[in-house]
């Protein structure tokens, strides 16, 4: 069976995608030049000098990033460059996606949404927060007790991380706990002292942002 559309880059996006898309996407180098619809799953920089390549026929998956007359479809997800389950996870429709990739991508269980050009830009911000944000503070968190040679047990700080989203995505505003959302200052200050400044300052700033 020929495949029905391209995708260029083979990096974590474009082989996780591959995988899923088996037998209906071919997956090719960025350098690539393929006839039919192409799926851009470059780095966002290169994108512009890749784009002009398929005029009319391309779409790309750079969140941030805004083309007149290139649409994009960005998968609201952190790939590791394997096929997962994708259902209900968001996808950032920005122009005129060609109709047989946002039924390829609802094939996939994403789930479509238009995001005007405009907007992109805070999108991103957020999903940065969410993403590699997060990721930075579970990592540093670690770090932290690393040094001072604290070593937790089991899965770490895994299971608190994972309880505390649950408990988010059940309740909303109402899942968060910890000494901020309680109003306890006696410990927000223990904790706070025993930081490195720039952790500090980050801890402090980041607790209060909510109210």
């Amino acid at each position: 069976m020929a495949a029905e559309f391209t995708i260029l880059g083979r990096g974590r996006a474009g082989r996780a995608l591959a995988e899923a898309w088996t037998g209906r996407a071919q997956l090719l180098e960025h350098t690539a030049d393929p006839a039919g619809l192409v799926i851009l799953a470059v780095p966002d920089r290169a994108v512009p000098e890749v784009a002009p390549r398929f005029p009319g026929r391309c779409v790309h998956l750079a969140g941030s990033l805004h083309l007149p007359g290139v649409p994009c479809a960005h998968p609201l997800t952190s790939f590791d460059g394997r096929a997962r389950d994708w259902t209900g996870t968001p996808l950032a429709i920005t122009g005129a996606v060609p109709d047989d990739l946002r039924r390829a991508f609802g094939d996939l269980g994403f789930a479509a949404f238009d995001l005007p050009a405009e907007l992109k830009p805070v999108y991103h911000a957020a999903a940065v927060l969410s993403s590699g944000h997060a990721a930075t503070l579970w990592l540093g968190a670690e770090a932290l007790l690393r040094a001072q040679g604290v070593a937790l047990p089991g899965r770490g700080l895994l299971p608190l991380a994972e309880a505390t989203l649950r408990n988010v995505a059940e309740r909303g505003a109402a899942g968060r706990t910890g000494p901020f959302a309680r109003g306890d200052e006696a410990s927000i200050a223990r904790d706070a002292e025993a930081l490195p400044e720039a952790w500090r300052e980050v801890f402090l700033k980041l607790g209060r942002i909510l109210g």
